[in-house]
């Protein structure tokens, strides 16, 4: 996926504490400071052609230029996250790619044999898709699934912010509110 679309912008894992990760991270890790948020505000998500109602928390903090996410799925929507802890998976579930060419770069994945799986939206132009494995790969690596996440409106800014607060943060405060994308 990199020769479409550059380097890998973050890794994400599915944990079963939100709260304990982040300490976890941020005391033990140094990683931090994070952002979180108890309820993402996800608008037409979908899984598998169906809609749902996610109700997800997550944080996110920055490790140089990757971006660690951690994500604890609340209710038991269908899913990929649920796919995964059902298979007995646990650790990292994604890696994601950013966009600001959300529709071109969805087509050249595509047309490369990337089937769409589940999506959303967080905040204007910031789509993100899941794609099942490449037909031309069938069970490559189990579990961990490509994410192609559209930053080129508030969201790509509010990560920029999360980047920008991890250098030289020097421990204080390691769990802050996500930042209010209508006023980023």
């Amino acid at each position: 996926m990199s020769r479409f679309f550059g380097e890998i912008r973050q890794v994400a894992y599915l944990v079963p504490d939100i709260e304990a990760a982040m300490h976890y991270w941020s005391s033990e890790l140094g990683v931090g400071p994070w952002f979180y948020n108890p309820r993402v505000p996800i608008k037409n998500y979908f899984y598998r052609g169906e809609r749902y109602e996610p109700h997800n928390s997550v944080a996110l903090a920055n490790s140089g230029g990757l971006q660690i996410e951690l994500l604890q799925p609340r209710n038991d929507v269908p899913s990929m996250y649920r796919d995964f802890k059902l298979a007995g998976l646990q650790g990292v579930q994604h890696v994601a790619y950013w966009t600001e060419n959300f529709d071109a770069d969805l087509e050249r994945a595509e047309a490369a044999g990337f089937k769409v799986c589940m999506g959303g939206e967080v905040g204007e132009n910031g789509r993100f898709v899941y794609f099942e494995e490449a037909t031309s790969a069938p069970g490559w690596h189990p579990g961990v699934v490509i994410e192609l996440s559209e930053v080129a409106g508030p969201k790509g800014r509010m990560f920029k912010l999360i980047r920008d607060s991890s250098l030289n943060w020097d421990g204080s405060n390691p769990i802050r509110p996500f930042p209010d994308l209508s006023k980023i």
